[in-house]
């Protein structure tokens, strides 16, 4: 099935967008008027630089107000088409998309409509043309697919069809079963978008607030499924209208956008692949068993700081590789490898952001599967040489430039640790922390689309509500993904200005994107006492904090007390409670975090956030300082 994407959804000029497009792996493009008219090329130029990238151009919109006009407006309308089909034939297509009329003295009626159409697919006939009418959710008199499609059909043209756009189906809420009705022949175009469900103006919420199908709340699935019961089998096109994207790299958003066209298709067909023979087939979406290891690159002191930080987190070094400059330090299931090498990708990690996070290595059930997928969903693979009695671990590059690693049980990657890393013990020290809960990224808020997204295509994850943080020098939105069992979790932190201690960490690391890793434990209490002796600082919280929690919560002198000499958070929920308390700051922002769930608490400790950050501030080193 070929894919396409209106030039309107991508930022830049027209040639900036089609070289986006077509490196994005479309097979075509709505090419939107205004884009045409901004550029300074002629029609028969512009349709040539088009299919000399590879695109062809699957429709030309939009042509506005034409249906139940009265005279003179009527026949100036006809006159307005026919010089777009003069356009449509200098550019190399032959389908226009006709959208209801908003205008102001239309008239309504089914049949007057229809009898417009009729007219039209006749003038269109007459240059090989085809003529597309879609229903705009705030249309005067056409407002519904159900009616633009009584058009279509009453005026029985073989050259008149139907263009249907899942959000004018799905923002007014109509059932996209509907659908199923309409002869697969006669739906001449779908154009997809997904968007937030927010309650507001419906011309407004869509110019404003479209997405790529799966990164918004709408059942595009469902509308989707419904269009191929049909038997259709044209193009599929992204129509975007997003403040956002507008202003985004267009490299970044079409490749987004092809990757939700390929996801979402891929979920059509998976209830019955055998139907979709155009669809390529492709694994399923990974299940996730946790994270498998971490990995910084580091250097010189940094490396020694660090080290000397998982010391009293409770680590023990219990291996090096075998070839590389790089050792193992592990507690219960959690393993963090520090990577001191001086080439290769974390030698260049490390000049770009400093100490940083690297490489995740991520358990999952079929490591070469997950790479497949995520190869098939535009994802760049990653390889290095890989040297005598090393592992060839299935790799793809992540969002900025990072890299997961994927492994498994079946195929005996999961042995790694032991071919790969000569053991040692140099302690015994152990705090009880057992797993890592989370992973918490930092990104633009103009970029967080993207990663949930590029998560969400790959794994059996689910999102949360985007949730607003309030740091004392502006906002961070985060939002977090999980599998069913919560065995991987990430929550994404979107920066709108650099004041925030998210945007100073983006700004200081260069876009490094792991600002702080949870450890989950068992018993926080005893994990701080027993990280206390092992010389462990913790983040000291303010006595206020530990105040207000006696109003908010009904919480006994003791556990109050045992929080406030830890230092320790604490929230609840319907369903239980979580602790959590932090270390200090380092390389530039980044941290460690300590965790305990009881019960079935499933958030994150949000309402912490403002005082954790205030604390942190409080301990970061002033602009120009060096960092340690």
């Amino acid at each position: 099935m070929k894919t396409s994407i209106a030039t309107v959804s991508i930022s830049g000029n027209l040639p900036e967008k089609l070289e986006a497009i077509a490196a994005a792996g479309f097979d075509g493009i709505e090419i939107f008027e205004q884009d045409f008219i901004a550029h300074d090329g002629n029609p028969r130029e512009v349709g040539e630089l088009i299919r000399s990238m590879g695109l062809e151009i699957t429709l030309f919109q939009p042509f506005r107000d034409f249906e139940g006009l009265p005279e003179p407006l009527r026949a100036k309308a006809f006159d307005r088409a026919e010089r777009k089909f003069d356009l449509m034939q200098e550019l190399g297509t032959d389908l226009v998309l006709v959208c209801s009329s908003c205008h102001p003295e239309a008239l309504g009626g089914i049949d007057r409509a229809a009898a417009d159409f009729h007219e039209l697919g006749d003038r269109a006939a007459k240059r090989d043309l085809r003529v597309g009418f879609e229903a705009l959710a705030w249309g005067r008199h056409v407002n519904d697919h159900r009616d633009a499609w009584e058009i279509v059909r009453r005026a029985d043209h073989n050259n008149v069809g139907l263009i249907l756009d899942s959000f004018h189906t799905l923002a007014r809420k109509i059932d996209p079963e509907t659908i199923r009705r309409i002869p697969g022949d006669k739906i001449f175009f779908v154009q997809l978008a997904d968007a937030p469900l927010i309650d507001m103006d419906l011309l407004y919420w869509s110019r404003h607030f479209r997405n790529m199908p799966g990164e918004g709340d709408l059942p595009v699935v469902d509308f989707m499924k419904a269009v191929m019961a049909t038997g259709y089998s044209g193009p599929i096109s992204l129509e975007i209208f997003n403040d956002q994207f507008r202003g985004g790299r267009p490299k970044t958003i079409a490749k987004d956008g092809h990757r939700s066209l390929i996801a979402l298709m891929d979920d059509v067909a998976r209830d019955a692949p055998s139907d979709y023979p155009n669809i390529a087939p492709m694994p399923e979406r990974s299940n996730v068993d946790g994270v498998a290891f971490v990995e910084f690159a580091t250097r010189g002191e940094e490396a020694q700081a660090l080290e000397a930080i998982l010391h009293t987190l409770g680590f023990q070094r219990s291996g090096t590789h075998i070839a590389k400059k790089l050792s193992l330090w592990t507690q219960g299931d959690i393993r963090i490898v520090i990577n001191r090498e001086t080439s290769g990708y974390a030698s260049s990690a490390y000049t770009t952001h400093g100490t940083t996070v690297c490489d995740i290595g991520i358990s999952v059930d079929a490591a070469d599967e997950t790479a497949s997928r995520a190869k098939s969903l535009g994802a760049d693979p990653f390889q290095q040489p890989t040297g005598p009695g090393e592992l060839d671990i299935p790799a793809i590059r992540g969002q900025s430039g990072s890299v997961l690693h994927f492994i498994d049980d079946k195929s005996g990657l999961s042995d790694v640790w032991s071919v790969e890393f000569a053991n040692e013990h140099t302690d015994e020290a152990d705090a009880g922390l057992k797993r890592i809960d989370h992973l918490a990224q930092t990104m633009s808020y103009d970029e967080m689309l993207s990663w949930s997204l590029f998560y969400t295509t790959l794994f059996q994850m689910q999102k949360s509500p985007m949730v607003d943080v309030a740091d004392p020098d502006g906002l961070v939105r985060s939002q977090a993904l999980e599998t069913a069992d919560g065995s991987f979790r990430i929550t994404l932190n979107g920066a709108e200005t650099h004041r925030t201690m998210a945007g100073n960490f983006l700004a200081d690391s260069f876009g490094a994107s792991v600002q702080h890793i949870a450890l989950s434990t068992d018993d926080i209490f005893a994990s701080a006492a027993a990280m206390a002796k092992l010389g462990f600082e913790p983040l000291p919280m303010s006595e206020n904090y530990y105040s207000d929690l006696v109003a908010r919560f009904d919480l006994n002198m003791y556990m109050l007390e045992a929080l406030r000499a830890g230092n320790i958070l604490y929230d609840e929920d319907a369903n239980g409670s979580f602790f959590q308390f932090y270390s200090k700051p380092y390389a530039g922002g980044m941290f460690f975090e300590i965790v305990e769930r009881r019960g079935n608490y499933k958030g994150y400790g949000a309402p912490n956030a403002p005082f954790r950050i205030a604390a942190q501030k409080r301990l970061m080193r002033p602009k120009g300082m060096p960092r340690l």
